[in-house]
């Protein structure tokens, strides 16, 4: 439920509605706006590529050395980039923070990016989805990207002052995801409703699952 409504202080009650897909409360990090259907990656790790394996340290001699390796990487990053571009992959989505240069490939090619989703929406946008996160780095960057979600829209949207991410999915099951945007003049009265709500969906989950059985 955690995933599925907003909160919005200082608005009256009536203003609560139900949007259909996800609301993901945090800003783009890259925006491309793109019309049509948008082809979506998951990641989970960053997409900067490192100079050593995980544990092992980098030694360089010289600053020539040093600024050759941010060439390589700048240059690594970049064709990864032109990758998802020439496969036509318009949104990333990261449950890790990216690095500035891949945010600067990612605006130079096209590539809309929203960082720092939770372990639980990364979860629910797999589910819904039925792909797994894609992982860019290994013997061949240029390989065909088979792990993409199809995002029937991706926009901004502004709830109270805070910016957010509006998405919606092709499902690949039956469940249609759908937001609850709660509003109420203070916090306190929104947590209480959203625990009233919560409690009341618990119920009724549970009173299906007795009739199924």
């Amino acid at each position: 439920f955690a995933e599925l409504h907003a909160a919005v202080a200082g608005l009256p009650v009536a203003s609560s509605r139900v949007l259909p897909g996800l609301i993901l409360r945090r800003d783009f990090a890259a925006y491309c706006p793109a019309g049509g259907d948008l082809r979506t990656v998951l990641v989970t790790e960053p997409l900067r590529p490192a100079l050593a394996a995980r544990g092992v340290q980098f030694a360089v001699d010289s600053e020539g050395q040093y600024q050759a390796s941010l060439r390589w990487v700048a240059r690594r990053t970049e064709a990864l980039m032109k990758h998802l571009q020439s496969s036509n992959v318009k949104l990333l989505l990261s449950s890790v923070k990216q690095e500035e240069v891949v945010i600067y490939y990612a605006k130079l090619y096209g590539v809309s990016v929203v960082e720092c989703l939770s372990s639980e929406e990364m979860a629910l946008i797999c589910e819904i989805t039925g792909v797994s996160p894609y992982a860019p780095f290994g013997d061949n960057i240029h390989r065909e990207i088979t792990e993409t979600a199809v995002a029937t829209f991706c926009q901004p949207l502004l709830l109270g002052s805070k910016r957010c991410v509006h998405i919606g999915f092709t499902s690949v099951c039956a469940f249609q995801p759908h937001c609850l945007i709660l509003c109420g003049p203070v916090d306190a009265v929104n947590e209480q409703h959203a625990a009233a709500l919560q409690g009341a969906f618990t119920m009724l989950q549970q009173l299906f699952k007795r009739v199924d059985q």
